[in-house]
């Protein structure tokens, strides 16, 4: 099946500049893909150039098979979710999500056929009447939303959607976006800086520093088999050692007998259902983290240990 959208070879600058370098992707129908980076890794201006809010200095944009790569903004089937939302704080709800419905001149009937559905999809038709400053954080995300999906777009495109949510509000607004997502069939692509919010919400993840892909693969492949250094580095928690071995704190067991490595225990974070152990060896401090079982061994600030892990627990990974 052709992908939904794909960006090959896109290349901006912003005076000397290099923003996004030279870099090509594509995206299915129905998946999500998580461009993932720290602050001004390109993840964001590739985007709008994907939306067309930025002009590419090299390379082509395509969308459901079509080249859009010279198309504006208003013409191209996706639409962009800011992380400010950008809602009209004089227009209520309804009339929100119906503007862009209006300016391309719809039928009256259609504009509020669609409006009800989108409004009905982020369940906020018992709001519709609202003006934004009436609303909630997460509310005024969803209408931002139901805004969007009221223009039936290939692919919804998402800049730090929930950078401004709290913890337990961030993680519910991620089941509902999957649950949107599943039920209408639109492509995501979302940008974050948050390694959890992409594992929980992406099929993909494209890894991003300095303007490039550094690697892109499912969740799980990316944690279990990071291609770099970087890569481990950015995505989870991770031990290297100066030969470049790399293992995972989960799969490093601690003892007080039995292990290839002795320690001392330099530090530890207690957090619930499990525990990180820093411990001081010659080469490095080692990150241990051990879930909390009743009955489990507990260590303590100050105690020798033993450090061990199975040998499938280590790779090497170049820089």
């Amino acid at each position: 099946m052709a992908p939904i959208l794909s960006v090959t070879g896109i290349t901006k600058r912003f005076g000397a500049v290099i923003a996004v370098d030279q870099v090509s992707l594509d995206v299915g129908a129905n998946e999500c893909l998580a461009l993932l980076g720290p602050s001004g890794c390109g993840k964001t201006t590739l985007l709008r150039v994907m939306a067309g809010l930025d002009a590419p200095d090299a390379g082509t944009v395509a969308i459901d098979g079509a080249d859009m790569t010279r198309t504006p903004p208003y013409a191209r089937p996706v639409n962009m979710m800011f992380q400010s939302y950008a809602l009209f704080p004089h227009m209520t709800v309804e009339n929100n999500v119906a503007f862009g419905l209006e300016q391309e001149r719809l039928p009256p009937a259609e504009v509020d056929a669609r409006v009800k559905e989108s409004l009905a999809a982020v369940e906020m038709e018992a709001l519709a009447s609202r003006k934004p400053h009436q609303l909630s954080g997460g509310q005024r995300q969803r209408v931002a939303l139901a805004r969007c999906i009221a223009k039936r777009p290939k692919a919804l495109l998402l800049d730090e959607p929930m950078a401004a949510l709290d913890k337990h509000l961030r993680e519910r607004t991620q089941l509902e976006l999957l649950a949107l997502r599943r039920r209408l069939g639109i492509s995501f692509v979302i940008v974050t800086h948050d390694q959890d919010e992409a594992m929980a919400m992406a099929d993909r993840i494209a890894v991003m520093d300095k303007g490039r892909i550094l690697q892109i693969d499912t969740p799980q492949a990316l944690y279990e088999r990071p291609a770099s250094q970087a890569v481990a580095r950015f995505f989870g928690d991770i031990n290297l050692w100066p030969s470049g071995q790399a293992v995972r704190p989960e799969r490093i067991g601690l003892s007080h007998t039995s292990g290839d490595i002795e320690g001392v225990v330099a530090d530890i974070i207690y957090r619930g259902t499990a525990t990180t152990y820093l411990v001081h060896t010659s080469d490095l401090t080692v990150r241990v983290l051990a879930q909390n079982t009743h009955g489990s061994s507990q260590f303590q600030k100050g105690e020798k240990v033993r450090l061990g892990w199975p040998t499938d627990a280590a790779r090497m990974l170049p820089p």
